[in-house]
């Protein structure tokens, strides 16, 4: 497995880290402690040294099994945490200090360690990105030695673009086949500024695995049911945004560019094909799945027509519809 720095943390890690959204359940199901241990345990033997996580996940069950890993094996991975979510309005005026550092020490606790490698504030409301009381307490919190750094996971390329402004040295974002608004403005000033690029949602939600259908059909508490229009939350956190009929027909024209229907790993390979990115966090709800993500790594390079042919599906079916809003 290739690593890559990352940021401005002087750390270098694996360039396909594990997402860990869906750790041990697929979307809907209850969650399973034994089977989050082995898919942390494939994440561990397979050279995978970035995790990536939040405290919402499973109800902080996520950030428990990654705390009982780490804590019988420590040093394998560089861990990555979100909080913002549990806020109940999640509005702006919910974002206090007080708020930030309790969700951090939360975490800390949960991930049986005494700091976290890094934490990024989880999709807040766009004006939290300008608030200097805000971003002041997480520099507190560095200084304290609760966190060694801090970043911001987005949904707007201008979340990103503002975040920068304050001395973040990461940033989570929607990046691939069908999200190419990164590259414009985001990707080249977080190369000026020595941010690090976690490129999250790299299958589209399942549509760039090649495996979906006009027929496939998703339980009744899977996102990819109840939030396409985005009644629960961003809706470009489902199927990266892009209307299902279209992100299959779009899926459709990637296998036949490239001359094959097991197209995840090119959709990964396609990602790190950006010098830009740091790590690309695909999520695995079996270790079967994770070991599939990383075959990803062993492919060759992409060839520029490819690449090419790539953004022409983008430019000619998605760039009205994707860019004007993320």
């Amino acid at each position: 497995m290739r690593e890559r720095p990352f940021g401005r943390t002087g750390r270098k890690v694996s360039e396909i880290g594990l997402g860990t959204w869906q750790l041990g359940t697929g979307w809907g199901n209850p969650f399973n402690h034994e089977e989050a241990i082995r898919i942390l345990e494939a994440a561990d033997r397979s050279g995978i040294t970035f995790i990536d996580t939040a405290d919402v996940y499973n109800g902080g069950q996520s950030e428990s099994a990654i705390g009982d890993y780490i804590s019988a094996h420590p040093d394998r991975f560089y861990i990555t945490t979100k909080c913002g979510r549990r806020l109940n309005p999640h509005v702006d005026g919910s974002y206090t200090p007080q708020a930030i550092r309790g969700f951090v020490e939360d975490s800390i606790t949960r991930l049986k360690s005494d700091h976290l490698d890094m934490v990024l504030l989880h999709c807040p409301p766009t004006s939290v990105f300008r608030r200097d009381d805000i971003f002041a307490e997480l520099d507190r919190l560095k200084r304290d030695g609760k966190v060694s750094d801090y970043g911001v996971s987005i949904e707007k390329v201008e979340e990103g673009l503002q975040a920068m402004e304050y001395d973040i040295s990461a940033i989570e974002v929607i990046f691939n086949m069908f999200r190419l608004k990164p590259l414009d403005e985001l990707f080249p000033k977080a190369q000026r500024n020595n941010v690090g690029i976690i490129a999250r949602v790299p299958l589209a939600s399942g549509i760039l695995t090649g495996k979906y259908t006009a027929e496939t059909t998703f339980r009744a508490k899977d996102h990819r049911s109840y939030n396409r229009e985005g009644k629960s939350f961003d809706k470009g956190e489902t199927f990266s945004g892009v209307p299902y009929g279209l992100g299959l027909e779009c899926a459709e024209e990637i296998k036949r560019i490239f001359g094959t229907d097991d197209i995840a790993p090119i959709a990964i390979k396609w990602i790190l094909m950006h010098e830009a990115v740091s790590v690309v966090i695909p999520g695995a709800s079996k270790a079967e799945q994770l070991e599939a993500n990383i075959r990803a790594a062993e492919l060759p390079d992409l060839s520029s027509e490819q690449m090419m042919k790539v953004r022409e599906l983008y430019d000619s079916k998605l760039r009205d519809l994707i860019h004007p809003q993320w």
